[in-house]
């Protein structure tokens, strides 16, 4: 039976959307699963901010009467604009190794971007740079983490066959932590603090770090802005980010560095206890046990943590700020027992990131890539 390609209009088709990730990845030891209703306000012209200034469609492959891929088109004018490009994006994509399915997926978006007068199309970036972004083309037979996204192995392969290229990779990282806070890093930590008029702060209550939120926000714009396809994340996009992460944070490993003179963010480091193990067992679902497997692994003392979000200002970069942030952080990773940390995906690029980890004995063990294709 021929393959139907069916654009999402409903609620209900929404759902299976998001659900065919979970569906198709069944088992797999590697895979971590997001939340459904999460992914479903992502998608949602009516909850997402980014709304504003973008433009999506979403598609649905069935066979035989059986949902066998999804993809969205996403049109990011504000991203556009700044780049001065005419791109669109794909993401949220997943197919079964299937020609005719993945060749009709794409069709479709890329039919729907010369509509709309794109000149290319790149993916898999979502709607701005803390959604989801990149194909994994390494690192198969590695646990995912709940900021990445797991594909098969022949996910980029089909890429490639359809003509389309590496724009660029990101790497991620497994850090060994260290026992005990290099004499360097303690020595340049006070030396930076001194001479640029800086404090590190930590929170006891949550109630302190909300006066600092939109201030995190606003310097993960200011370090992100040269990034690839990065547009600046406005005051309500800010505002719904806040509302979504601030309350999930793990308050003693969070660390930020601010300016004394105007209490201004330079540095931020995001800690997570590792949530790949208890986001597989909630299966999608926060209710009704979704939720307690989380709350544990949040409150864990873990082997394994997550360096979720880190930024410094970029006239702080290459000046010792991240060894602040360690300096504080490393100590706290050996009382909770803390052995290995996962990286998000840097650039291959940002070598002033990647060059934080020359203190530390260090794999790169995953790349994903964004491809690209001229229409």
């Amino acid at each position: 039976m021929s393959i139907i390609i069916k654009e999402v209009t409903t609620e209900k088709e929404l759902r299976n959307f998001v659900k065919f990730n979970i569906d198709l990845y069944k088992n797999n030891p590697y895979q971590v699963p997001g939340l459904i209703d999460e992914e479903m306000m992502t998608l949602s012209r009516k909850k997402n901010p980014a709304f504003d200034f973008s433009e999506a469609i979403y598609f649905l492959a069935y066979k035989n009467g059986k949902i066998v891929g999804r993809i969205a088109g996403i049109i990011n004018n504000k991203s556009n604009e700044t780049w001065n490009q005419q791109n669109a994006r794909f993401g949220f994509v997943d197919f079964i190794d299937d020609e005719e399915v993945v060749n009709k997926l794409f069709e479709a978006v890329e039919n729907w971007a010369k509509e709309n007068k794109m000149t290319h199309l790149h993916g898999p970036l979502g709607f701005t740079d803390l959604d989801h972004e990149g194909m994994l083309v390494k690192g198969f037979d590695q646990l995912g983490t709940m900021a990445t996204i797991y594909n098969y192995p022949y996910y980029p392969q089909h890429m490639e066959r359809m003509g389309y290229v590496k724009d660029q990779d990101w790497y991620e990282f497994k850090i060994t932590i260290l026992d005990a806070i290099p004499e360097k890093h303690a020595r340049i930590s006070e030396i930076v603090k001194k001479k640029y008029g800086l404090k590190v702060l930590k929170f006891k209550k949550r109630k302190e770090i909300w006066p600092y939120a939109h201030k995190i926000f606003d310097a993960l714009n200011d370090s992100f802005t040269p990034l690839y396809g990065f547009a600046r994340l406005t005051p309500k996009q800010i505002d719904y980010y806040v509302n979504i992460y601030i309350p999930m944070i793990r308050l003693d490993l969070v660390t930020i560095i601010i300016r004394e003179e105007d209490d201004a963010v330079v540095g931020f480091g995001i800690t997570l206890p590792s949530l790949s193990k208890a986001l597989q067992k909630a299966k999608g679902h926060l209710f009704p046990f979704g939720f307690i497997h989380l709350l544990k692994a949040l409150h864990s003392k873990p082997k394994l943590a997550d360096f979720y979000l880190t930024g410094v200002l970029p006239e702080y970069q290459n000046r010792g700020v991240n060894a602040l942030l360690f300096n504080d952080l490393i100590p706290i990773y050996n009382k909770l027992g803390i052995k290995h940390a996962e990286t998000n995906p840097e650039l291959e690029t940002n070598s002033a990131v990647q060059s934080q980890w020359s203190y530390f004995e260090h794999v790169h063990h995953k790349t994903r890539r964004a491809f690209i294709k001229q229409l």
